[in-house]
């Protein structure tokens, strides 16, 4: 046996010398930058506070203010003179009462209560002042807001006028705004930063630097007792590396700093010898080359000149959809189409002179795979990728407004079966849809793709409490609910009853637990057989109301403490009124699903009822082409633009629903079971003949004939009656037709179903029909 014995290597101090310069110069510099981003952190976080100290003294004086004219207005309404006037019912008397020795007040009036010939002189009479008035009433108080007279903005107040118990009318008047905006006009607002005095969607006065408009939200803050509010924002400064804060940046910059001292001390005490440099024959360049050859046209290599032709992709164009991309996982999508769909989506980024994009996932099993996949054809395109993590869709939208990146794409099956997954894509504050998704699949079978010299930045970011603050922020309910939260275990399940907790709700959770196999039931809330455990659960807790969300959260179901499936066309009429009673003559969309009752009440409470196409990135470019202030679709996908960001939201829908049901008299059942109703089925799904929804539709819509009936053609066949409506559509998700029926009574609703079911079979005899 040989006995072999192994010596510990030594480095010389010659040797170690040379290694410690570049490394004390590469800790030098990371002090030098940690320090830096602590100093920047550190002044952003001095001027968020100071701007927000400015932003809360604006809220107190503009609350103070508007407490001050309000008493106002209740001591003259209560005066004698007051009194004996609206006793007589001399209301002209009343109103010149009204404004009487109240210094800056003007067009002082007091109309009776139906407000009949205020609706009458629409729209001369102002919507504003309408709208101020209806508010007064349904909050029986006093109310102010902001109207416009003369082209000038100016501040309404209004309240109720009554002689004893009895209401005999409505009193109104106009003040000067800066009776509530001198606090902001006086607050020390630099260049840099940005403050405004809002009113839903309308800046009513702004300071600072209007670019940073968009993102002031995050700081907004509500003036108690008004729909009024203060938005404000400094620019948005990135956080320090590895999304360290300002104090461990200092902290960190001091240890490399000093280890950089050390480095510098070690390698001055230890001894140098230079190197000895052997001479030799000097080459020529010739003959350097001959040595060794390169490519001469290496760096003249561009995007698309990898290869003369177009490279062969294996990629499915069906799962190209109309509002969308879905696949199944497996089959159609895997995480190589991930990563060719993104730098798709990246190359149409660059073709716009866009560079940033958030991205997230939910919950399903293949979602870490596919946003891999996804993250790297983005950042081959070039684009600094911002990863959330898991969080629903619309925290992935509301990620692009608040991060300020414009764009996101959100790794989503939504509310399909497990072994699905998809993308939903925002590109510059657009929704893909239809060409603009079709476009996708052309450029990656045609290689139209951009490749960057180097790849784009990935930085991840948690914003998930940022969406409950902002959330709460603008919305606190006045008396606690008690809810139940059926999130299928869908990715809503986490910050879905979060933000209900945050805004006052007492949130019992079923079904939260985020799983991916979702093992309880379909997270589907549009399927009634879905909601069955919520409405038990709700009965066994005695709750208020049950909440449920499909399994990305941009979809709202909701049931009543009596079992009742509140169907979202009627949850839309409760969302129309609210919001028109601040923005009156609004335009309020909903899709071809939705009941004929709404329109008529969405013009009861004066707004403007447009009917539009289903698909949700249809609906949202429907909104930003007519400057809607809401939208709805049977489905529960619910888009608010007033206060919000105008997409999609479930979670952010719930809260709304949750203040209006909380500043009610009535329990929730009560209110909700008074919304107009009738007879109507929920979404009926057919299997279409030979998979093709779209041809068998169009075949309906040119063969079908319906006597005295009135029909739109906007999505599907949609067949109106004056007692009833039915519709027949094309899916554009899966292969199946979509139908639906609404009537007055349950004579209408077998009339109406019967002379659809005879149409249908006309053209398909063996069509298996559920009615």
């Amino acid at each position: 046996m040989v006995d072999v014995k192994f010596e510990k290597p030594q480095l010389s101090a010659a040797q170690l010398k040379p290694v410690m310069l570049p490394l004390a110069l590469l800790c030098g510099v990371l002090a030098l930058w940690l320090g830096w981003a602590g100093v920047q952190q550190h002044v952003d976080a001095s001027r968020r506070a100071d701007l927000a100290r400015e932003r809360d003294a604006a809220v107190a004086s503009a609350h103070d203010a508007l407490g001050v004219e309000h008493k106002r207005l209740r001591d003259r309404l209560d005066a004698p003179a007051m009194q004996a006037a609206l006793t007589a019912g001399d209301l002209k008397t009343a109103g010149a009462e009204l404004s009487k020795d109240w210094p800056g007040a003007s067009a002082g009036t007091v109309l009776p209560a139906d407000l009949s010939l205020d609706y009458e002189n629409l729209p001369k009479s102002g919507y504003g002042r309408l709208g101020a008035m209806e508010a007064a009433i349904v909050a029986d108080k006093p109310m102010a807001a902001i109207v416009r007279d003369g082209g000038k903005p100016v501040l309404a107040l209004a309240a109720p006028a009554r002689v004893g118990e009895q209401l005999v009318g409505v009193a109104y008047v106009q003040l000067p705004l800066q009776r509530i905006s001198d606090g902001i006009d006086k607050a020390d607002v630099g260049g840099s930063s940005y403050m405004a005095l809002r009113q839903g969607g309308y800046n009513v006065v702004e300071r600072g630097d209007a670019a940073l408009s968009n993102g002031a939200e995050a700081m907004a803050a509500k003036i108690p007792g008004s729909d009024l509010r203060v938005a404000a924002a400094v620019p948005d400064i990135a956080g320090g590396p590895l999304g360290l804060g300002a104090l461990p940046c200092f902290i960190a910059a001091v240890i490399l700093a000093l280890l950089a001292f050390v480095l510098m001390r070690v390698r001055q005490r230890l001894g140098y010898q230079a190197p000895v440099v052997e001479e030799g024959p000097v080459q020529t360049l010739a003959e350097t080359m001959i040595a060794s050859p390169f490519d001469i046209n290496a760096g003249n290599v561009t995007d698309n000149s990898l290869s003369a032709a177009p490279r062969a992709v294996s990629i499915d164009g069906g799962i190209f959809r109309a509002y969308d991309i879905r696949g199944v996982i497996g089959q159609s999508l895997d995480p190589g189409v991930a990563e060719m769909i993104g730098h798709a989506i990246g190359s149409v980024m660059h073709d716009q002179g866009l560079t940033e994009i958030v991205v997230g996932r939910d919950g399903r099993l293949s979602g870490p795979a596919m946003i891999e996949g996804l993250i790297a054809g983005l950042r081959k395109a070039g684009r600094n990728v911002i990863d959330i993590g898991m969080a629903p869709t619309p925290v992935i939208y509301f990620g692009a407004y608040h991060l300020r990146a414009g764009s996101c794409v959100s790794v989503t099956g939504s509310h399909n079966p497990p072994d699905y997954n998809g993308f939903k894509v925002v590109v510059g504050g657009e929704t893909l849809s239809g060409a603009a998704i079709t476009d996708l699949y052309q450029r990656i079978v045609g290689n139209r793709l951009h490749t960057a010299a180097e790849p784009g930045t990935l930085t991840p970011r948690d914003i998930s409490e940022d969406y409950v603050q902002r959330i709460a922020s603008d919305i606190q309910i006045d008396r606690p609910l008690k809810v139940v939260v059926d999130a299928g275990n869908g990715v809503a399940g986490d910050i879905g009853p979060r933000v209900l907790a945050a805004i006052g709700a007492e949130v019992t959770p079923l079904y939260c637990e985020i799983d991916g196999e979702f093992p309880n039931h379909h997270p589907d809330p549009s399927e009634p057989h879905n909601l069955a455990d919520l409405i038990k659960m709700v009965a066994r807790l005695d709750a208020d109301l049950g909440i449920a969300f499909d399994g990305d959260g941009d979809r709202l179901g909701v049931v009543t403490r009596d079992g009742q499936n509140i169907f979202p066309d009627r949850l839309l009429m409760l969302f129309a009124a609210d919001v028109l009673e601040r923005n009156p003559g609004a335009m309020i969309i909903y899709d071809v699903k939705c009941t004929g009752r709404l329109p008529g009440h969405i013009l009861r409470h004066g707004g403007s009822p447009l009917m539009w196409k289903t698909g949700h990135s249809l609906i949202k470019a429907k909104m930003r082409e007519t400057d809607a202030e809401l939208a709805g679709e049977m489905s529960g996908h619910f888009f608010f633009k007033e206060r919000w960001y105008g997409f999609d939201d479930g979670i952010y829908s719930a809260a709304r629903l949750l203040e209006i049901l909380a500043a009610q008299p009535q329990t929730p059942s009560e209110t909700l079971n008074g919304l107009p109703n009738g007879i109507s089925t929920p979404e009926i799904k057919v299997d279409a003949p030979d998979g093709d929804p779209h041809t068998f539709v169009e075949r309906f819509r040119n063969e079908a004939s319906f006597e005295g009936a009135r029909l739109s053609t906007i999505d599907g066949l949609r067949v109106d009656y004056p007692d009833g409506w039915g519709l027949v559509r094309a899916s554009n998700t899966t292969p199946i037709l979509v139908m639906r029926f609404d009537a007055d009574s349950h004579e209408a609703m077998d009339r109406i179903q019967t002379a659809f079911r005879t149409q249908l079979h006309a053209i398909k005899a063996d069509l298996k029909l559920p009615f």
